[in-house]
């Protein structure tokens, strides 16, 4: 297949007024859809096609036809759209069905994405403290510095009681768009609105919270955010609390990796060991410890929660005097921090290359 052809958003649909709108949008969105007249050219393209539209004239024969289940489906209709229509959309798989003219703004938005995102969604990477004090979002930040070399990097801070991983960084002064700006959007967010807004530097760009920050996330903003980052950056890195949390409970199962941060105290083995348990099980999980081997030791403290060791590495000296002189958790390559998050990084996005 034509790789031009695999990376066309596919249009389902038989209706010329229908399939002419969509080309006009299409075309402000800088995209060239692939039209599918009929169901057995929709089937040759339905599992490689980034995004599918399903013309509402056809919806009740793809409905019929059970096509493999995959994310990005939509239904796509001249609106006011009659109500079995919802019915078709959901026995074909679609997330949604928009209305044109109304849904036209969402439509080049979902199909501008086609034509800038990245054909691979980014890896998205969780990191939760065991316990307070673990240094969750100290690792996070060094993390996300550690993804660089593997392609373009956002690092949200999901906790808006936490420290701040800008803060962390030394990035609170650079302009950008926080969460503020995000919490109060209904819309679908653009990958690269999101990429050109964010606080960024040296292939990192930070999600935080301004100083005056809200008191919870919200679901919607936190679905839009992930979406979009996924469709716009290589990789994903989540500074997340540990405290339940019904939002943090649904960004957890939607991660590809979970990093759980823990030192090597009793006290702080046993808070983790209630933080794993919260964990979802169909994620992959891992450990990563912190301090010397005066408590519990890391493989002992692994076996203990039944979470795979990712990483044992040494308190460093200086961190807390770089994070206040705003350096950043990182000044030496060669540090017990920087270390760990080069083969953490190395280990998670392993095979996948620069860009991809």
């Amino acid at each position: 297949m034509d790789v031009s052809t695999a990376l066309a958003p596919l249009l389902v649909s038989a209706d010329e007024l229908l399939i002419a709108d969509v080309l006009r949008l299409a075309a402000a969105a800088g995209v060239v859809p692939e039209i599918a007249r009929d169901l057995s050219s929709a089937l040759r393209s339905w599992p490689s096609a980034p995004v599918i539209l399903i013309g509402s004239d056809l919806a009740d024969e793809v409905a019929l036809l059970h096509a493999p289940r995959r994310p990005d489906v939509h239904v796509v209709g001249h609106g006011p759209v009659p109500d079995g229509l919802f019915r078709s959309a959901l026995q074909a798989g679609a997330e949604n069905v928009a209305e044109l003219p109304l849904s036209e703004t969402w439509l080049i938005e979902l199909l501008t994405d086609v034509g800038d995102g990245a054909s691979v969604p980014g890896v998205t990477i969780g990191v939760v403290g065991g316990s307070g004090g673990a240094g969750a979002t100290v690792f996070a930040a060094a993390l996300a510095l550690g993804c660089r070399p593997f392609g373009s990097t956002l690092l949200v801070d999901a906790d808006p009681l936490g420290a701040g991983v800008d803060r962390v960084l030394g990035l609170e002064s650079l302009d950008g768009v926080r969460w503020d700006a995000l919490l109060q959007a209904t819309g679908r967010l653009s990958a690269r609105s999101l990429r050109q807004t964010l606080p960024q530097r040296d292939g990192l760009a930070v999600l935080t919270w301004p100083v005056d920050r809200a008191n919870s996330l919200q679901a919607f903003a936190m679905r839009e955010v992930l979406s979009a980052g996924r469709r716009g950056f290589d990789t994903l890195v989540l500074d997340l609390p540990r405290h339940p949390d019904q939002v943090i409970d649904e960004v957890l199962a939607r991660c590809d990796h979970i990093v759980l941060v823990s030192t090597l105290t009793v006290p702080a083995v046993t808070s983790a060991s209630r933080v794993a348990r919260r964990l979802p099980p169909g994620t992959q999980r891992h450990l990563v410890t912190r301090g010397g081997h005066a408590g519990v030791s890391p493989g002992e403290v692994s076996k203990l929660l039944g979470v795979p060791l990712l990483s044992a590495m040494a308190d460093q000296r200086g961190l807390d005097e770089s994070v206040n002189l705003g350096a950043g958790p990182i000044r030496s390559r060669r540090g017990a921090l920087s270390r760990a998050a080069r083969e953490c990084a190395g280990l998670l996005l392993e095979g996948r290359a620069v860009g991809a």
